[in-house]
């Protein structure tokens, strides 16, 4: 491996390199690269290291509305069997609205 100094930027033949890369491990002049969380990063990694995040929030966010839409649905329907549950027997035998038709 040789010393940076003796490398050329990646961009930048013309350039000396001033880092190289943690993440594709290129080497890179001071205008390519930039300090992010305490690393020098170049663009290119900074903005791929950004991007990736957003699909994994959008996949979490898309399982939890499914999730919480499933959730629902369950509680709905439990809802309306309770509810055929409290009903008197006389209304699901009939003998309820023949008692309703007798009277005068």
């Amino acid at each position: 491996m040789t010393h940076p100094a003796q490398q050329r930027c990646f961009n930048h033949p013309g350039r000396e390199a001033a880092a190289r890369c943690p993440v594709c491990a290129r080497h890179f002049c001071r205008e390519c690269v930039t300090e992010h969380h305490g690393r020098v990063i170049c663009s290119a990694c900074l903005l791929a290291g950004r991007q990736a995040p957003r699909s994994q929030s959008r996949l979490h966010r898309a399982g939890l509305a499914a999730a919480a839409g499933i959730l629902l649905a369950w509680m709905i329907f439990y809802g309306l069997g309770q509810i055929l549950l409290n009903i008197p027997s006389a209304v699901h035998e009939g003998r309820y609205w023949k008692a309703s038709d007798a009277a005068p």
